[in-house]
């Protein structure tokens, strides 16, 4: 375990007419425990999950990526600002990590390729190839595969969002087995029912007023994917009888 508890310092919030700190996710939840090497936030788009992540990363120093800005009809001047307005307690020393999003990742592998025109052995801590020339799911595999296997914090916005089922399960397997290592520490925004079945997290509902700890049966994620499989067995059943 790397890091033990966020606090919320709603006491010091700037505003509660703009997002962020306008959700009473944010206004209600005052503590989130870390008991667990491998943590996951579900919650409806919207909700505060990807927020929260990019807050940690900030107040931990974990450079974030950045995609090109495009034009805005209307900016929010609070919008980045929750990472000042939350403390992160550490176990013990500090260690580094990195943030990942599926939307962010191409600048990196691209950024990757130009550093292994001068440096070749660049690669080798990605398998010995560039990132640019697998396939998307090769790619993130290659990336998560070298990546955590060093000691560190991950932060993980919705890294299904990119991956065909099978190796979603394959990133399944590796936070169970890095976690279950103790070197590193994951805190993973999904909506994937499949990562969600990681075994030993701990799971925070953003759709719960404060956000709670609730089972992976519990999900909303879980059961409606439950559900739509039994009915398509129903459906099933019926077409063939």
């Amino acid at each position: 375990m790397h890091i033990r508890r966020i606090s919320f310092l709603v006491e010091d919030y700037p505003t509660d007419a703009y997002y962020p700190f306008n959700l009473e996710t944010f206004r209600r939840t005052r503590q989130l425990e870390f008991p667990s090497t491998v943590t996951m936030l579900v919650g409806e788009n919207g909700s505060g999950k990807s927020t929260l992540l990019h807050a940690v990363a900030n107040r931990c120093g974990i450079h974030i990526w950045k995609t090109i800005e495009t034009s805005r009809y209307e900016l929010n001047p609070y919008e980045q600002l929750l990472w000042r307005f939350i403390d992160v307690e550490w176990c013990g020393d500090y260690v580094h990590g990195s943030f990942f999003s599926s939307e962010m990742f191409h600048d990196f592998a691209r950024n990757l390729d130009e550093w292994a025109v001068s440096d070749p052995d660049s690669l080798r801590y990605f398998g010995g190839k560039s990132l640019m020339t697998q396939s998307h799911g090769q790619s993130l595999m290659s990336y998560f595969s070298a990546r955590y296997r060093i000691k560190g914090l991950y932060l993980l916005d919705e890294p299904e969002t990119a991956l065909s089922p099978r190796t979603q399960l394959s990133l399944l397997e590796l936070l169970e087995e890095m976690g279950k290592a103790g070197h590193a520490q994951f805190i993973v925004a999904t909506h994937s029912p499949i990562l969600l079945a990681c075994r030993g997290a701990t799971i925070y509902s953003f759709d719960e007023i404060p956000i709670s700890e609730v089972s992976y049966e519990d999900t909303e994620h879980y059961q409606v994917y439950r559900d739509f499989m039994k009915e398509m067995e129903r459906r099933l059943e019926e077409g063939g009888s």
